[in-house]
């Protein structure tokens, strides 16, 4: 009975120094834990807040573009617009996730229009299915030009038969006040969503194009009340009301330098600016209303771009009907100009020089042709335009009744072509 009294002082003496020991360390901790609080609250710092990352890295995690997106396996598109060797000549089609697939038609009988758009699953799901039909080298987000002016609060409406609606139409300056130009991309940030979506589904498959209409197509459509023939209010706008439609102008391309800006940084690999009514001016005219938009809309984003460190993407300037002004358009800085099928290929490289891509330019109208014809019609045209700096597509948007057999003997015509 001795002994484990014994053993207990034996051991006391060489534990209770360790015991005050860490009975001290743990009041100096709690005192020092205290000092540092305090301190903390008299800077202003919230002691156990989590401190937000840097600003670039939380746009490049948040917002899409950077290394958080699957590899690219199928480069071809962005190298042929910067101009490097292709393993084949790139292929992607205006309007290719449209009304001649009956998947797209299946989607549109269930939902409105611009609900599609709104949707980002349902848009993703749209832009998805001519990749699933043909061996496409680019996709391009489901949306619409007319965004835009939705987001400046002009009311459009998509009508079967007749298409784009805008009830309430710009009359004349005063309707400027109309326009809320505080928080329009915040309103389009669902194209943005659907963007970063469409990244993550395409697991890298194929480039992803965003893409906007350019200020003067738009100021069309605003004014005119929907397509025109004529634009003949529009055009009453530039004679009538000069200082108005430039206003007007640079409204549109304020917005639209910022909707490419929140497009990259949803990450949106390549762009489209689509001047789809250029043909209704002279060239006159559209050297001194339309191509000043698109220049300026060129250097500012790119200027914006590198304010928030952001990488730059190659840029495909379409302006329907104004082949008359290649020359001029080569020199807006767009690494890719797009044709209409009224142009020579041969001719556009003449007027538009060796340092810039082109694209196009099929005829709409022959993806009407019979599978044997049409070939021959794409293997001569690819092989005029040549492998070097070209993107094959058709002069303007497939149309509704176009053969689905057609778009699968185009796309494998151009890819043997050379």
């Amino acid at each position: 009975m001795e002994k484990p009294a014994a053993a207990s002082a034996m051991v006391e003496p060489v534990i209770r120094p360790f015991v005050v020991r860490f009975l001290y360390g743990l009041l100096a901790g709690f005192v020092t834990a205290t000092l540092i609080v305090a301190l903390m609250a008299r800077q202003g710092i919230a002691p156990f807040e989590t401190q937000p990352l840097p600003q670039p890295l939380v746009a490049r995690i948040s917002e899409g573009y950077g290394d958080d997106f699957p590899p690219l396996k199928n480069d071809n598109l962005l190298r042929a617009a910067r101009g490097e060797p292709v393993d084949r000549v790139p292929v992607w089609v205006m309007r290719q996730a449209g009304r001649y697939l009956p998947e797209f038609q299946e989607v549109r009988a269930k939902h409105d229009f611009f609900t599609v758009c709104r949707t980002p699953e349902l848009a993703c799901e749209v832009t998805m299915q001519p990749l699933r039909r043909f061996d496409l080298d680019a996709s391009i987000i489901f949306s619409d030009i007319l965004v835009i002016p939705q987001a400046l609060g002009i009311t459009v409406e998509m009508k079967p038969g007749v298409g784009p609606v805008l009830p309430e139409p710009l009359v004349g300056p005063a309707d400027l006040e109309r326009l809320n130009q505080t928080g329009t991309i915040e309103r389009l940030k669902y194209v943005g969503e659907a963007i970063t979506m469409m990244r993550r589904m395409l697991e890298g498959k194929v480039p992803l194009f965003g893409f906007t209409g350019a200020p003067w197509t738009l100021m069309g459509y605003m004014i005119e009340g929907g397509g025109s023939k004529t634009m003949s209010k529009a055009k009453a706008w530039l004679a009538d009301y000069p200082e108005a439609s430039q206003q007007l102008l640079d409204i549109l391309t304020d917005q639209v330098v910022d909707y490419l800006v929140m497009q990259v940084k949803a990450g949106a690999q390549m762009l489209q600016v689509f001047e789809s009514s250029a043909d209704h001016l002279s060239k006159e005219q559209f050297l001194s209303v339309s191509l000043p938009c698109l220049k300026r809309i060129r250097v500012d984003l790119l200027r914006k771009l590198a304010d928030e460190q952001v990488p730059a993407v190659p840029m495909v300037l379409f302006a329907k009907g104004a082949m008359h002004s290649l020359a001029e358009q080569a020199q807006t800085g767009y690494e890719v100009i797009g044709l209409d099928w009224t142009i020579d290929p041969e001719e556009a490289r003449k007027q538009v020089g060796p340092n810039v891509t082109l694209q196009g330019n099929l005829d709409p109208q022959d993806m009407y042709q019979t599978p044997e014809k049409l070939r021959e019609l794409v293997l001569t045209m690819v092989r005029k335009f040549g492998k070097h700096r070209y993107i094959a597509n058709l002069g303007h948007g497939i149309t509704p009744q176009t053969p689905i057999e057609s778009m699968t003997v185009l796309v494998q015509a151009v890819h043997d072509a050379l």
